[in-house]
């Protein structure tokens, strides 16, 4: 049921590893001039992204405006010539293709800024049937072409590009791709561990390295001293050199500059633990609130598992803390980590931030471990007294993780906060609680200034998508609608 009497009054919790939230005076700037200077922000991210995805799709067309000006791509003769052309063109496109999905997924620093992460690896995930279609096409019409070109049938046509030198490569790199493919399939992936999908998943780097020779030495597509050479061999150094930096040296770099290793390991809850750590100039890792990390904890258990998990506090200088629930077996393996154990971090990722508003007011609703990113943000945002309203959402009691410490956080910055407490309503699909349904109560009640709110939502996806989906119907604008999942 919701809370309506007014703000929490309840004071943060006070155990001896928790960190004292850390707030900021109260800013000068009026809220219009604030709404006024976020805004333009918005218009300039929103620009940079038009201009990444222009220049992603330039980079294709560019591809094959290089070989239509070659002498080759002029000489059609009949079907087969066509059919080939039609082949070589889908692989050029898939291709391209397929390397601006390895930069969406190599965590590159301007990209999150601009998209945010999540919507990165959204994008990524999108292009990955097409592609895969591109490429299958790619090997079809070729293999038409060919085999209308010297009259044999395409079973005889395949058996002899086999024999053709790095052919086979061709066809193991487009098995591999298809193999990524099937298994990121959501009814796929749900049935595999995670990390049995993770090391296919890692197939994808391989498939593109073994694809290359095939395109530096058949068919002279590609042939040395030509423009198209050099622009391919141009967009590899580039795809392959941002993840090699981003994914790899970067990460290591970051580890080994501060020296993060866990201190404490707090149960808060059933099942739910905040890990304290420790290192050198946590500060200076950029991180603001609602952002995540990509963890690894190096134990005998947990070494071999990436965890993307949220701060659920701003570091300090020497302090930082994440939270975590048992959501499987890797999670649950965290709540059993010894102090002392060595941490290695990628990130701070993620657009759930305060950078990311564009209105005058602040609306929060985080339900369960959704409650991280949340009180993060809330601790790291400059605000007027009244200026951001919180709700907290939980099944029952035991879902109350870290409530007392945002009830502090807004006492502090003058926000209001409520609490719904119970079991999703039954009689009609809601976010709320039946009792909160039948009191008519909507994010409307709840959040009198919502279209003048940026709304940030965290939780699980189908109760957070239920909030998104009111808030949309209730005219809240696109752009002003913030959500984090943690599916």
């Amino acid at each position: 049921m919701i809370d309506t009497a007014g703000p929490a009054t309840r004071p943060p919790a006070r155990s001896a590893a928790a960190s004292r939230p850390r707030l900021r005076p109260a800013p000068a700037e009026p809220l219009a001039a604030a709404a006024r200077r976020r805004r333009r922000s918005a218009r300039a991210r929103s620009a940079a992204a038009d201009l990444l995805g222009v220049l992603a799709w330039i980079s294709a067309a560019v591809a094959v405006l290089l070989w239509l000006v070659t002498p080759s791509s002029r000489e059609v003769t009949g079907v087969g010539s066509v059919l080939t052309d039609a082949g070589i063109v889908a692989g050029l496109i898939g291709t391209d293709l397929t390397l601006v999905m390895l930069v969406l997924a190599a965590r590159v620093p301007l990209i999150d800024r601009v998209f945010g992460q999540d919507n990165a690896i959204a994008v990524h995930r999108s292009l990955g049937k097409p592609v895969l279609y591109l490429l299958l096409a790619h090997g079809a019409l070729l293999t038409l072409g060919y085999s209308a070109e010297s009259a044999n049938s395409p079973v005889a046509e395949t058996i002899a590009l086999f024999s053709t030198p790095d052919m086979p490569l061709a066809y193991l790199a487009l098995g591999l791709f298809l193999v990524v493919v099937v298994s990121s399939l959501v009814a796929v992936r749900r049935r595999l561990p995670y990390e049995v999908w993770h090391v296919i998943h890692l197939l994808s780097y391989a498939a593109v390295l073994v694809a290359l020779p095939h395109m530096l030495s058949v068919g002279g597509v590609l042939s040395a001293g030509s423009w198209q050479r050099t622009y391919w061999i141009a967009l590899y150094v580039l795809a392959l050199g941002l993840i090699a930096l981003y994914r790899f040296v970067l990460p290591v770099v970051v580890t080994f500059r501060h020296r993060i290793r866990v201190t404490a390991v707090e149960p808060i809850a059933p099942g739910v633990v905040s890990i304290h750590l420790a290192g050198r100039s946590l500060d200076r890792l950029g991180v603001e609130g609602g952002q995540y990390g990509v963890w690894r904890f190096w134990t005998a258990r947990t070494w071999w598992h990436a965890h993307p998990v949220s701060f659920s506090a701003v570091p300090g200088s020497a302090h930082a803390r994440i939270t975590v629930r048992d959501l499987g077996a890797g999670s649950a393996r965290l709540g059993r980590i010894s102090p002392g154990a060595f941490v290695s971090l990628e990130g701070p990722y993620g657009l759930f931030t305060s950078r990311a508003r564009t209105a005058p007011y602040l609306a929060l609703v985080a339900s369960g471990i959704g409650i991280t990113p949340v009180r993060a943000l809330l601790e790291d945002t400059d605000l007027r007294p009244g200026e951001a309203t919180v709700l907290l959402r939980g099944s029952d009691g035991d879902q109350q993780y870290l409530w007392d410490e945002t009830a502090g956080l807004a006492n502090a910055t003058g926000s209001a906060l409520y609490a719904m407490v119970g079991h999703r309503a039954h009689s009609r699909e809601s976010w709320m609680t039946e009792e909160d349904v039948r009191r008519g109560v909507t994010l409307r009640t709840v959040f009198p200034r919502l279209l003048e709110s940026d709304l940030y939502v965290c939780g699980p996806r189908v109760w957070s998508d239920l909030v998104v989906r009111e808030a949309r119907l209730a005219g809240v604008p696109e752009h002003q609608i913030h959500q984090e999942r943690f599916e």
